[in-house]
């Protein structure tokens, strides 16, 4: 199995290279096993898709690169807590356990538009099987707010 904080490691990154690209600073990846299913990045200025936030674009290539969409077994790395949409989104795709650094909190400080709805709360009322776990490498999930605040071109929804 690959190790959360590495799968982390790899959202992180990923969320650098989104970042060096013009996009927001989340990241996402996916693995089942040793297996590495996706790493993705948010991409909604790019693709003009507000839908297209880094967990549910690596849940799409997962879902490719596993040729199903039940992804049972799979553990997720997110470099932020997911919102409403994209906790729903894992919950259906039935992924075992969702890792995250930075919090809701983090990320509507930093200037996004967040619903106030933790994710924790979202799996409860859903009576989700999904283990989610918080504030893994948080220190740094927290600095892509920082470089992203830095940057000129940000663009804030």
């Amino acid at each position: 199995m690959i190790d959360p904080e590495k799968l982390m490691r790899l959202a992180i990154e990923k969320a650098r290279e989104g970042l060096d690209a013009g996009q927001s600073p989340f990241g996402c990846a996916i693995a089942r096993g040793d297996e590495l299913l996706a790493v993705e990045h948010n991409t909604v200025v790019a693709s003009i898709d507000i839908t297209a936030h880094a967990e549910v674009n690596a849940l799409r290539v997962a879902c490719k690169n596993a040729d199903a969409i039940i992804l049972a077994d799979c553990v997720v790395a997110t470099t932020c807590e997911p919102c409403p949409m994209c906790m729903a989104a894992l919950h259906w795709a039935r992924v075992s356990r969702v890792y995250y650094g930075a919090s809701i909190a983090d990320a509507e400080e930093a200037g996004f538009n967040e619903l106030q709805v933790p994710a924790a709360d979202v799996l409860k009322i859903g009576r989700s099987k999904v283990i989610l776990e918080a504030n893994l490498l948080s220190d740094e999930c927290r600095e892509l707010f920082q470089l992203w605040k830095q940057r000129p071109d940000k663009v804030v929804y």
